[in-house]
């Protein structure tokens, strides 16, 4: 297995309105959330090529009410001012930003930018640069979520599709729509022998497989942020999805979740379309 690192891909644009039908989503399916159990993580192998992670980070913006009461042509033009910087900052293989619509699905956040690099102080100075735009003086954040790459201990029956690059890269689909949320596991996870956490995520896989719609990217927080994982689910079929966490629920490694909410439904827009529902 190699470890060259291949940088992260731009996924193509979406439409406004989700198709109707869609091919089963490729890469990860929903089966390896939660994966990582952590207590045979090893250090760095120096003998071993380094696998090049990447910074993944999940920011949630809620407008003052005070900025929807500004005359629509100053609106306009903060608008314009923070889709500038999101433009400058997405550069092909080295930092990518993507833009969710969470208006009418949260009360608390409007919207969501998830962006993924290379680089803590590169994600510090976009985030900067965009609260430094006018509309970044109206803009609260209730919620961020740092996070990296690595590989999962688990094995699933299919492909995963950032293998050439030793499970170090996220590569983001084009599906509508993305539900994420932040993720702990209880201590006792941690002392079960591997071969038990083995057969309780046995079935957590075989049940995840059965979705294919639904692609998973699994994050990982450990000692960087709260959380212990961020998980974001991709798909063109919410029903797909709600489906399956349900089922989920009912399988005998639920008892080892700790907590996974708050849970953010959003919907993918370009970064100009995203603004303009803010209103």
């Amino acid at each position: 297995m190699s470890d060259t690192v291949v940088a992260p891909v731009v996924p193509a644009s979406s439409s406004t309105t989700a198709p109707a039908a869609a091919p089963a989503a490729s890469g990860r399916p929903a089966s390896s959330y939660g994966a990582a159990s952590q207590p045979q993580a090893q250090p760095h192998d120096p003998s071993k090529p380094v696998v090049k992670r990447q910074i993944v980070c999940f920011s949630f913006y809620k407008v003052m009410p005070e900025w929807r009461r500004l005359p629509a042509e100053e609106k306009a033009a903060h608008k314009v001012a923070f889709a500038e910087v999101l433009n400058k900052w997405n550069k092909p293989g080295e930092f990518l930003s993507m833009t969710y619509s969470t208006v009418g699905t949260r009360g608390d956040v409007d919207m969501c930018v998830w962006s993924i690099g290379y680089g803590v102080d590169e994600l510090n100075k976009m985030r900067s640069e965009l609260m430094a735009t006018p509309l970044g003086g109206y803009l609260n954040s209730p919620h961020n979520f740092l996070a990296m790459t690595k590989r999962s201990q688990y094995q699933i029956d299919r492909p995963d599709e950032s293998e050439g690059e030793g499970r170090g890269a996220i590569r983001p689909g084009g599906q509508k729509y993305i539900f994420i949320y932040p993720f702990w596991k209880t201590r006792p996870w941690y002392l079960l022998p591997a071969t038990e956490r083995k057969r309780l995520m046995d079935e957590h896989i075989r049940i995840g497989l059965m979705y294919p719609r639904v692609k998973l990217n699994t994050t990982y927080s450990f000692g960087i942020d709260d959380q212990e994982f961020v998980v974001a689910f991709e798909t063109n079929f919410p029903e797909d999805f709600l489906d399956l966490v349900q089922q989920l629920r009912e399988t005998e490694i639920s008892m080892y979740t700790l907590t996974d909410t708050p849970i953010f439904s959003c919907v993918r827009v370009p970064a100009a379309e995203m603004l303009d529902r803010l209103g």
